[in-house]
C-alpha cells in the first residue's frame, strides 16, 4: 500500500489506523481500522531476530531494515511507547537512481570520482542523504574498480557487485558500533568507505584519519549548511585538540553538500535544494584561520568551480516553475 501510493513513510500505532505520509503530509490509510497493541506485535516480532528483541527489551527501541520480495525494502524504527509498540517505517526505492533523476547537480559526479579525501553528505533527517549516497556509490561502483565498504544502521540500499568489490556492514548485527566497523574496515583494503554517520567523536577522528591516508570517505551529518557542518565537527573535540583538527580537516574535506528537500509545485513529489561547497584553496584556508563564518559568501561566489548556494539553487528552481516562490521564503531562514 505504502509504495502503491507513492508514500514516503508508513506509520503504525495503537490506537490509530495505519497513517502514510505522501509528498509531505500526512493521512490515514481508507479501509483500516485502529491498531491494537497486539495487532504491531503479531506484525513486527516475525521480523527480529533474538538478539534484536533482546535489545528492543534492554533499550526500548531498535533500528533494523526489512525487504519484501517484488515489493522493496522498508528501514524500520521500533520504539515502546505507553505500554505498547509503535513503528515507523521509511520506504526504500528497489532502484538506485541516477543524480540526473534525482535532481542533484552534475558536479556530484566529479566529486564521486575523487580518489582521497572527506565527502559529507548533510541536512535534516527525511531529506534524503542515504539516497544521494547510494548513487553516488552506484556511480564508483560502475565506473570505477576497488574496494568499496560500507558501514550503515540499518542497512537500506543494497549494492550489487558491479566493477567493485562492494561489501555492507550493519552496525549491530554485521559490527559493534561505526567506530569498531571503520577500524577494521581499514584493515579490509578497501578504497573506498561509506560510514552512515558521523555520531561521535571517535568515529569522526577515525574517518578524518582514513581520508588523510588514502581512502576516500562518504558519510552523513544532521548539519545545514558547509559552515555549520565544519562547526559541528570541530566542536565534537575539546578545546586543546580543536587547532588541530581544524588544519587535519582543512587538508581532508573534498566537499559538503548540503540538501533539503521541497515539495513540487504540482504536488506530486519532492524536490532537493541543494548547497554545495568545495574543498578550494580558499576555503582550505578559512578552516585553517577559524573564518568559517565566511564560507557561505565563497560559496555564493564558486560557481565557477561548481560550488552553488542553497538560495542559488532554490531560486533555479523556482525559475524552472518546479518549486513555489512565495513558499520558498519561509524556509531559506532555517537554513
Amino acid at each position: 500500500m505504502a509504495v502503491a501510493q507513492q508514500a514516503s513513510d508508513l506509520h503504525l500505532s495503537a490506537g490509530l489506523p495505519p497513517i502514510l505520509r505522501v509528498f509531505g503530509s500526512i493521512s490515514p490509510i481508507q479501509g483500516y481500522g485502529r491498531l491494537t497493541p497486539r495487532d504491531i506485535e503479531e506484525l513486527v516480532f516475525p521480523l527480529l531476530s533474538d538478539h534484536q528483541k533482546a535489545e528492543l527489551e534492554r533499550v526500548g527501541e531498535i533500528d533494523f531494515s526489512h525487504g519484501l520480495k517484488g515489493i522493496g525494502r522498508f528501514r524500520c524504527n521500533l520504539s515502546k511507547q505507553r505500554g505498547s509498540l509503535t513503528l515507523a517505517l521509511r520506504v526504500i526505492s528497489s532502484t538506485i537512481k541516477s543524480l540526473e533523476d534525482l535532481g542533484l547537480p552534475s558536479i556530484l559526479h566529479d566529486i564521486a570520482h575523487l580518489k582521497d579525501g572527506l565527502v559529507l553528505v548533510t541536512g535534516p533527517t527525511g531529506s534524503g542523504k542515504s539516497t544521494t549516497l547510494a548513487s553516488m556509490i552506484d556511480i564508483i561502483n560502475r565506473e570505477r574498480r576497488g574496494v568499496i565498504i560500507t558501514l550503515e544502521d540499518p542497512i537500506e540500499f543494497l549494492h550489487q557487485h558491479k566493477n567493485c568489490v562492494v561489501n555492507q556492514r550493519e552496525v549491530g548485527s554485521d559490527t559493534r558500533s561505526f567506530a569498531s566497523g571503520l577500524r577494521a574496515a581499514l584493515r579490509s583494503d578497501p578504497d573506498v568507505i561509506l560510514v552512515g554517520e558521523m555520531r561521535d567523536l571517535e568515529t569522526i577522528s577515525i574517518a578524518l584519519t582514513a581520508a588523510e591516508t588514502g581512502h576516500l570517505v562518504l558519510s552523513t551529518l544532521h548539519t545545514r549548511g558547509a559552515a555549520k557542518t565544519i562547526d559541528r565537527i570541530i566542536d565534537a573535540f575539546p578545546p586543546e585538540s580543536q587547532h588541530q583538527i581544524r588544519v587535519q580537516l582543512s587538508t581532508v574535506l573534498e566537499a559538503v553538500i548540503s540538501q533539503q528537500l521541497l515539495p513540487l509545485k504540482n504536488g506530486r513529489g519532492m524536490v532537493p535544494a541543494v548547497e554545495v561547497m568545495l574543498g578550494t584553496p580558499a576555503i582550505r584556508n578559512m578552516i585553517r584561520e577559524e573564518k568559517v563564518h565566511q564560507i557561505p559568501s565563497m560559496i555564493e561566489t564558486g560557481a565557477r568551480f561548481g560550488m552553488q548556494s542553497l538560495k542559488g539553487s532554490m531560486t533555479e528552481l523556482a525559475k524552472k516553475g518546479l518549486v513555489d516562490e512565495l513558499a520558498l521564503h519561509s524556509r531559506e531562514g532555517v537554513w
